[in-house]
């Protein structure tokens, strides 16, 4: 069953055409499967081959080497219906996104050609390494070091909350090859199947558990030289450059989580009756709605704001982070208030608000905290 419609602003009837589509794959293998899935701890890989056949994963890169060639505002919008429909499936295609971003950005065209298609099709899953057990929201003292031997580099250290740990088929490794702080760090594309490149058991999550969470474990892992995306000591400025992007991708998440929430809620004040009518006729629940609604709005708003400024050439970077910390603070308030407005049906898991409240709190994590996201914005003023 299809979601309510949301009125969207899109550029092309090709892109009304292509939120149609993923609209139709939310509902048709992504609503039936994700209660199970999210209970079980179950990573759709399946989900992922649909949605490269679909065109779905290279949305917003060039259609040379197989993407959809789409403005990053178009291809936001479906990460949110997709997060609407199922989080852990809108949380790994922004990391997928994201982890093309090297490449695709600082690759030279020999590379593009030889690995790309498969990223953006959706033949190779890829995950992005740039958190360490020592250094979260302090990228640049991470200490994971390669060193140059022959016609490869030789990797040793950890990375730390690696989405699609375990299960990708490529890593962005964000490596230190000198001691000279952020100028030090440099970007290596690594295959899954590296020997000394192994994954640690999947985190225990408080939710999105159909979104495996890693540590990835480098013990003299041998990259070939090759693979080394834009040169040594660039790789600081590639990781910041990819998590503009992704932040947005967050936003965008939270955003269709949130919707989530606002539409379970709306849907039940609808149908339980207090005291003879809908509790929805309830001042103090219509009230509730109301700013849940506008907030989601509000939130939508503004990360298609920094989308069309991206879109436009213009430095989108204060806004990326201002999108993700309204967009994701909005979704914790708006999934709380969902969870208040079911009351007690709200609390268990035969209804999903309990499961998006959640979920909510990890998006206000992820992608630099939204304290660090106050830095950033604060800093730009």
């Amino acid at each position: 069953m299809l979601l309510p419609v949301i009125d969207r602003e899109l550029p092309t009837d090709e892109a009304r055409a292509l939120l149609d589509l993923v609209r139709e794959i939310a509902a048709a293998e992504l609503a039936p499967r994700v209660d199970a899935a999210e209970a079980a701890a179950e990573f759709p890989r399946d989900v992922y081959r649909t949605l490269g056949d679909a065109g779905l994963l290279g949305l917003a890169y060039p259609e040379e080497h197989g993407g959809g060639g789409q403005p990053y505002a178009v291809y936001l919008q479906a990460l949110e219906e997709l997060a609407r429909a199922w989080l852990s499936v809108g949380i790994g295609v922004s990391v997928h996104t994201l982890a093309c971003f090297p490449l695709a950005q600082y690759g030279t065209a020999e590379q593009k050609e030889r690995w790309l298609p498969e990223m953006l099709g959706g033949t190779l899953l890829g995950a992005y390494c740039l958190s360490e057990p020592g250094s979260g929201s302090d990228a640049a003292a991470l200490v994971t070091r390669a060193v140059p031997d022959g016609d490869s580099y030789v990797v040793d250290g950890v990375k730390a909350w690696i989405t699609h740990g375990g299960v990708a088929d490529f890593y962005n490794l964000m490596v230190r090859t000198s001691d000279d702080g952020p100028r030090g760090i440099t970007c290596l594309l690594a295959e899954a199947g590296t020997p000394g490149l192994s994954a640690a058991a999947p985190e225990r999550k408080m939710g999105a558990n159909s979104s495996p969470t890693a540590q990835i474990i480098l013990n003299g892992a041998r990259v070939p030289a090759d693979r080394r995306m834009g040169a040594e000591g660039e790789g600081f400025k590639i990781a910041l450059g990819a998590l503009d992007g992704g932040r947005l991708g967050i936003a965008a998440c939270a955003v269709g989580l949130a919707q989530a929430a606002l539409d379970l809620a709306a849907s039940y004040a609808k149908e339980r009756r207090q005291f003879g009518r809908p509790i929805g006729e309830f001042q103090g629940l219509s009230f509730l709605l109301a700013d849940m609604a506008t907030a989601v709005a509000a939130a939508r708003a503004l990360y298609l704001d920094a989308a069309r400024l991206r879109d436009r050439g213009g430095a989108f970077g204060p806004k990326a982070a201002m999108a993700k910390l309204f967009a994701t603070d909005t979704a914790m308030r708006v999934t709380t208030d969902a969870v208040q407005v079911l009351g007690g049906y709200g609390y268990v898991q035969d209804f999903a608000a309990e499961r998006y409240m959640r979920e909510a709190k990890v998006l206000q994590i992820v992608e630099g905290t939204n304290q660090i996201q106050r830095v950033v914005i604060g800093r730009s003023l």
